[in-house]
């Protein structure tokens, strides 16, 4: 098959297109190959077209290049490391054996080349050492903006580098954070994976795996069925591609007819699979999300499109070829070249999309504005020619085509649909991307829709624009598609890091107690206030409830109305003694002290109502300093009429010191003494740190107890700990009267009446440290409505038994009575 193009000119424009996809099947020598015709691009010979029409346009124009025509001379270039720089070295040498540094034919006439990315790098070096003019078709590339290494080379396509950003936001857009990747092994394919990864690092996005996809024949081997595997065993939903013009990505997978994936592509405009030969292809990519360049539509091309057939330009091999292909024709003559029996109403208009696409591709753009850049740049030249030789005989001025790069440097031109066109890399714009949905319903139709944009010279907010109501994905998916390798935690959960795995994969752990997450996938819960609290869900948090041991809560009542009928009870005790008066019982045991008693348990009983109801500061000084003061007084009271006891049956030799003390009521003094050093210590505790209101926000979930603070811990237990100190000298006095003899003996009782004392506030110290809030409060008020229960039950129960039921013992008769039946049963006894 022939390879090449050729319409004459005053100047031409050299372009090697990638439009046959041949396939080297063995080597025969370094010149020779033994090739096999594999395919016709018909995206790619879109871009002959685009030649074709754009010089054929400036050669109409009269402003443009007057006086002189404009040709070129185009060759086909092959997939093939080999083989890629073969019809390069044919055009350049004139020979079909070509040698580099050879030139076999007259002067070339062409002043600029216009070829693939690829074929750019590759040729870079070669003709930089000519320095003609050479000007891209492909995206970007980032590599030949180098313009040291390549300063020959021109790229017509403006920066991809935003490009990454924007697949980014359709990503965080859609939610989607588990994705594929799919990219070109060439460097600029690199690049772009780099630069996907670092933005996706920043908002989130993780990768589920990376395939690298050939740009050459020689790779293709290699990868065969691995990457159609790869996408089925995926996890990831959507799956990124990233492939150059010059990518064999179509023909490396000769499976993709079956793959059938039901996944979400989303993929530049450079590699358009629409256009392929096998349309059953376009069913695994319906729904496919494409990122174009935002461009405006070049008016009449479509219309040149529509009138080109091969009667039209009988010199163009390619379109007679594709004729062949597409509509079926046979072909008679010698060279081939004649079609026949092709259908009559036969247009690149009736082929379907996927045969033949009437929309401007990017690459057919880039040449369009290439061929404009050249007749521009060659145009001013000629016209500063023609002001340093105003006078040429109407000659053509020849030049050599590195004049053309001051012009081409500097040039700066809008092209007939508005666009601006920049050679300058160093001023090119970055792009902005039409996003367009491929859609294959009806079956093998195969045409774009645009769904929205993304403009990188916006706010950040704005950038992207969706119309999602437009889009239709993916075979078999109804709504949008998720694409997540780990569900989202709600609120009131946070991510727990999978080991091993990327930061997308994770576990959904409940909040902790009192704290919130109140977005989905949060990394951290937060905690809560002190004066709030977390609800059950843990999504929220709520202002506490202030509360305390009210008068009308039931805990609170319960003490209330024990603490009032211990009161009244024994009120009524001192009421029977104060009657009683002149009987033994009362008189036997110091009867003023047991008023004393009587009185200080009454208000023992009564300060426990300080602990209950709205805490104040008032309240919270008294708490402590009526409970310890009345105490103290009890407890002394207890030991003074202990020490009398004890004085009474032991003191009893007249004359004697000790009895003029018992006879005088010494012990009495201890009470007075006792409770001022009680008062001291108070008066240190208050002095220093007295107590004072404080808010309790941990011991009950969802409320803040009021409660009074000790202000100083250790004045608190030195206070408690004095009133111990004196039970236990009570209680060990009282044991040791234990058994002294008498009747109204009430050494027993005080020293029961102690043990009970003591046990209470052993029992309560454990106890109040291991509650908190209202609990801990009740449990200082029953404690002291116990031991004072206690002193109370044990010291005049049996005497008010006696006074009310047994009058009969309470009686100087009665005593003596039964001191002669003890006396008459001990002489019995010891007879």
């Amino acid at each position: 098959m022939e390879r090449s193009f050729y319409k004459d000119g005053d100047i031409e424009i050299a372009a090697f297109f990638p439009i046959y996809i041949y396939l080297v099947d063995r080597i025969m020598n370094i010149f020779q190959r033994d090739l096999t015709f594999k395919g016709f691009q018909s995206k790619n010979y879109q871009y002959v077209l685009a030649l074709v029409f754009a010089i054929e346009e400036i050669n109409k124009n009269p402003h443009l290049l007057p006086n002189v025509t404009l040709g070129f001379d185009l060759y086909n270039v092959m997939h093939s490391d080999m083989m890629v720089m073969k019809n390069p070295f044919i055009w350049f040498a004139g020979l079909e054996k070509d040698i580099p540094n050879y030139m076999c034919r007259k002067q070339s006439k062409s002043v600029a080349i216009i070829s693939g990315t690829s074929i750019a790098v590759q040729m870079g070096t070669l003709l930089e050492l000519y320095k003609i003019p050479q000007l891209t078709l492909g995206s970007f590339e980032p590599l030949l903006s180098d313009s040291g290494q390549f300063p020959s080379v021109y790229q017509m396509a403006p920066k991809d580098t935003s490009l990454a950003l924007g697949m980014v936001s359709l990503m965080l857009h859609f939610s989607w954070t588990w994705v594929g990747l799919a990219v070109s092994d060439l460097p600029k394919g690199i690049q772009f994976m780099s630069d996907l990864k670092v933005e996706m690092q920043k908002n989130g996005i993780c990768v589920d795996f990376v395939e690298l996809i050939p740009a050459t024949e020689e790779s293709r081997i290699s990868l065969q069925n691995r990457f159609h595997i790869q996408i089925l065993k995926s996890s990831a939903n959507v799956v990124i591609l990233f492939c150059d013009t010059d990518s064999l990505i179509g023909v490396s997978f000769p499976t993709w007819e079956r793959l059938m994936t039901w996944k979400v592509w989303v993929t530049t405009s450079q590699w358009d699979f629409a256009s392929g030969e096998k349309h059953i292809l376009l069913h695994s990519f319906h729904g496919t999300l494409i990122f174009s360049h935002h461009r405006s539509e070049i008016s009449g091309f479509r219309n040149f499109l529509r009138t080109a057939n091969p009667s039209k330009y009988p010199e163009d091999i390619y379109l007679s070829t594709f004729w062949l292909l597409a509509f079926g024709c046979k072909v008679s003559g010698a060279s081939c070249k004649t079609l026949q029996n092709c259908p009559l109403n036969a247009s690149l208009e009736s082929l379907p999309p996927h045969r033949f696409d009437m929309t401007m591709s990017d690459g057919s753009y880039n040449i369009y504005n290439a061929v404009y850049a050249v007749a521009h740049s060659v145009h001013e030249m000629l016209l500063q020619e023609l002001e340093m030789q105003p006078v040429n005989n109407g000659a053509r001025v020849a030049f050599s085509p590195w004049q053309l790069h001051p012009f081409l440097k500097n040039l700066q031109l809008t092209n007939p649909a508005g666009d601006l066109v920049n050679l300058n890399h160093m001023r090119n714009l970055e792009a902005e991307y039409d996003i367009l949905n491929f859609l294959n319903f009806p079956y093998g139709v195969g045409h774009k829709v645009t769904v929205g944009k993304f403009s990188p010279y916006v706010p950040q907010s704005q950038q992207l624009s969706l119309s999602e109501n437009l889009i239709e994905w993916a075979t078999g998916i109804t709504e949008t598609p998720r694409s997540v390798c780990s569900e989202s935690c709600s609120p009131g959960f946070r991510k727990t890091p999978l080991e091993g795995k990327p930061t997308c994969c994770f576990d959904c752990t409940p909040c902790s107690e009192n704290e919130i997450s109140n977005q989905t996938d949060m990394d951290q819960c937060v905690k809560c206030p002190d004066l709030q609290y977390a609800n059950t869900e843990r999504d929220q948090c709520f202002h506490k409830k202030v509360t305390f041991l009210s008068f009308e809560d039931p805990l609170g009542m319960t003490l209330v109305c024990t603490a009032l009928c211990f009161s009244v009870l024994t009120t009524v005790v001192l009421g029977v003694f104060v009657k009683h008066q002149d009987t033994p019982i009362v008189k036997a045991n110091n009867r003023c002290l047991s008023y004393i008693l009587l009185i200080a348990l009454i208000f023992c009983f009564l300060c426990s109502l300080l602990f209950i109801g709205h805490p104040n500061t008032t309240t919270c000084v008294l708490q402590q300093t009526t409970f310890g003061v009345a105490f103290t007084v009890a407890v002394s009271t207890v030991l003074a009429k202990t020490i009398t006891v004890v004085l009474a049956f032991k003191v009893t030799a007249p004359g004697r010191r000790m009895r003029h003390w018992l006879i005088s009521g010494a012990p009495n003094s201890i009470i007075p003494i006792c409770s001022l050093i009680q008062l001291a210590l108070c008066a240190i505790w208050l002095g220093t740190s007295p107590p004072f209101v404080d808010t309790d926000a941990h011991s009950e979930h969802g409320h803040i107890i009021l409660v009074c603070n000790k202000g100083s811990v250790t004045a608190f237990y030195c206070v408690l700990g004095y009133l111990g100190s004196l039970a236990l000298a009570s209680f060990t006095v009282a044991f040791l009267a234990r058994n002294l003899p008498d009747t109204f003996n009430e050494a027993k009782f005080l020293t029961f009446s102690m043990l009970v004392f003591c046990s209470v506030w052993v029992t309560f110290l454990p106890v109040y440290h291991s509650t908190k809030g209202k609990v801990m409060v009740a449990v200082e008020v029953f404690s002291i409505l116990a031991s004072s229960a206690g002193l109370l039950g044990c010291i005049f129960v049996p005497k008010c038994y006696i006074i009310l039921l047994r009058p009969e013992q309470n009686a100087l008769k009665g005593l003596r009575d039964r001191i002669i039946s003890k006396e008459s049963h001990v002489l019995k006894s010891s007879s």
